[in-house]
């Protein structure tokens, strides 16, 4: 497996990370334009999103907290949160994904828990909370999808984060969730990030 990994260090407010990814992904940088996607699966390409995500939450104070991250890939964000003290449960429908999740996890001494997770089946994630975030970067790239994140975000937890550059289903997303949510959002470069909070959470 080593001979098929190559680690790359991600600089982030308070230090590095340390990421280990499939060297066919580590070959395709997230520094095109936003319509650009890999060969390669999505969750193996360290994405500027998921960057822009872990710097927020290396920001935030997190001791104690408890955060789930959705489509996980290499766990950048959820592996940043851990560092900040946080109980983190890292998500993915790609099993693939979850063995180099825990070894960004070890390489980045920090300890969190990996599940495959189905958005449409979301029992299984709803039974391990709640939570005090929900965490997830460009994961909103099909229109189908929306519905069944929008009606999973809140049985997580009352705030979200969502690091998005502008994926197709991203107005889509983001206009049903303005319904039930209150929406800040922040820029760094092509990618916004997105601070929810329910409506009825926060009154």
């Amino acid at each position: 497996m080593d001979d098929d990994l190559v680690s790359r260090s991600v600089e982030l407010p308070s230090g590095p990370l340390v990421i280990w990814q499939p060297r066919e992904a580590a070959e395709l940088p997230d520094d095109g334009p936003v319509e650009w996607a890999p060969v390669a699966p999505y969750w193996a390409v360290l994405w500027r999103s998921s960057v822009t995500l872990a710097s927020e939450l290396d920001r935030a104070e997190l001791s104690g907290r408890r955060v789930i991250e959705l489509g996980c890939g290499l766990g950048l964000p959820s592996i940043a949160a851990a560092k900040g003290g946080a109980e983190v449960l890292a998500t993915d429908a790609a099993a693939d994904a979850l063995p180099i999740v825990q070894r960004n996890a070890e390489a980045n001494d920090v300890s969190l828990q990996t599940v495959v997770a189905d958005w449409s089946a979301p029992e299984q994630l709803v039974d391990h909370g709640p939570f005090d975030y929900v965490v997830a970067s460009d994961v909103l790239y099909e229109r189908q999808g929306v519905a069944a994140l929008l009606s999973l975000l809140p049985q997580l937890a009352s705030t979200a984060l969502i690091a998005d550059p502008g994926r197709p289903a991203s107005h889509a997303f983001l206009e049903e969730a303005e319904k039930r949510w209150q929406l800040k959002a922040s820029r760094s470069g092509v990618v916004s990030l997105y601070r929810l909070e329910l409506a009825d959470a926060a009154a």
